[in-house]
């Protein structure tokens, strides 16, 4: 390399974190923007694979700053681990509260403008500001926005000493009730502890019956998903229905989940976008991540296939120089990752259309 080089990488949710983290192992100095002080989302869990911080940033299991044990996870936990290797990083600078509105390149670097006028000028451009990306729109602006995939996703989270449950579920459990299916995962406790008492149930409800009260409220618009109902816009109406179909259409315990939910009004309702990539790249500019692929969450590798572009984004740039390479450095990733990409999106698009059809 003729110099480490720079990037800056917008969105710091665990696309960008992972993202973040590859570069900085390789010499690469990251600046991170965050339009917020609290990504987190109530509800949402993934499957971590095992050794995932050690994976993403070399560390050895001592050096770990906040562990992570294998298996599913909250959204919360595993952003508290990539957090914390960020935070641990000399080469990773995070800045929040940073909202950016353009992005550009020119032969030799790439930029953001962020809303305050401050220009952020790197080697390379990442954009992992999730299914509503700004940088999307610079990278392929013939086609800048996610589609509306004609369902929602009611999620939350319920303490098990909050709930009564007779038998403790310990694999995941896929659940159809007329028009809708039901999500359940058991999880470990806020601390991690999977002790008795201490564990946690989590439930993804999908539903395309109130695709009205998402137009209504502005969550979605024409064909685009602008924003999700956080639990204090959640009609008291809507919360009754959801509370009734819940004691009739789900069993113990993952009916007891969502009542305690929905008691607290702990519930956010998220409208599935979907997006299939053309490219990924466009000169210094790079997508990762929802920015560059929104998959319903139904096919399970939305996060998976995040880590697998942020160590192939990785690599490509380790193999170039930076300067002129660096456009090179982006098409070596954008093939490498391109063709799975497209394919992990078209592969849940099946029942996508289907489940919307039925339950319209």
């Amino acid at each position: 390399m003729s110099h480490p080089g720079t990037a800056v990488v917008v969105g710091a949710s665990l696309s960008g974190l992972m993202t973040a983290l590859a570069l900085s192992r390789t010499g690469v100095e990251v600046r991170m923007l965050e339009r917020s002080d609290d990504t987190g989302r109530t509800g949402a869990a993934l499957h971590a694979p095992d050794g995932l911080i050690e994976r993403i940033t070399g560390f050895a299991p001592s050096q770990v700053p906040q562990p992570l044990a294998p298996g599913i996870q909250t959204w919360f936990a595993v952003h508290a681990a990539l957090r914390a290797a960020a935070d641990a990083s000399p080469l990773i600078t995070l800045q929040q509260k940073t909202t950016v509105r353009r992005v550009g390149q020119d032969g030799d670097t790439a930029w953001v403008l962020a809303s305050d006028g401050t220009r952020h000028v790197a080697d390379l451009v990442v954009g992992a500001d999730g299914h509503r990306s700004v940088v999307r729109a610079h990278v392929a602006p013939e086609r800048p926005n996610a589609t509306f995939a004609g369902y929602t996703i009611w999620i939350g989270i319920a303490d098990e000493a909050d709930i009564s449950a007779r038998r403790w579920p310990h694999d995941v459990a896929v659940l159809n009730s007329g028009n809708s299916t039901l999500l359940g995962y058991p999880l470990p406790g806020v601390s991690g502890s999977t002790a008795v008492g201490e564990r946690r149930l989590g439930w993804a409800w999908y539903d395309a019956s109130r695709n009205h009260l998402l137009r209504r409220s502005g969550a979605v618009r024409g064909s685009v998903v602008r924003h999700s109902l956080m639990p204090d816009s959640v009609p008291v109406s809507t919360y009754r229905e959801l509370a009734a179909q819940a004691r009739t259409g789900f069993p113990s315990p993952w009916r007891e989940a969502i009542l305690d939910s929905i008691g607290r009004r702990a519930v956010i309702g998220t409208p599935i976008a979907e997006y299939v990539p053309d490219r990924l790249v466009r000169g210094r500019v790079a997508l990762v991540g929802d920015a560059a692929h929104v998959p319903t969450p139904m096919t399970g590798n939305g996060f998976s296939e995040s880590l697998h572009d942020a160590e192939a984004l990785a690599e490509a740039v380790a193999a170039h120089s930076f300067g002129a390479g660096t456009a090179a450095a982006l098409l070596d990733y954008e093939g490498a990752r391109l063709r799975r990409a497209r394919s992990l999106v078209q592969s849940g698009q099946g029942f996508s259309r289907s489940f919307a059809r039925e339950a319209a």
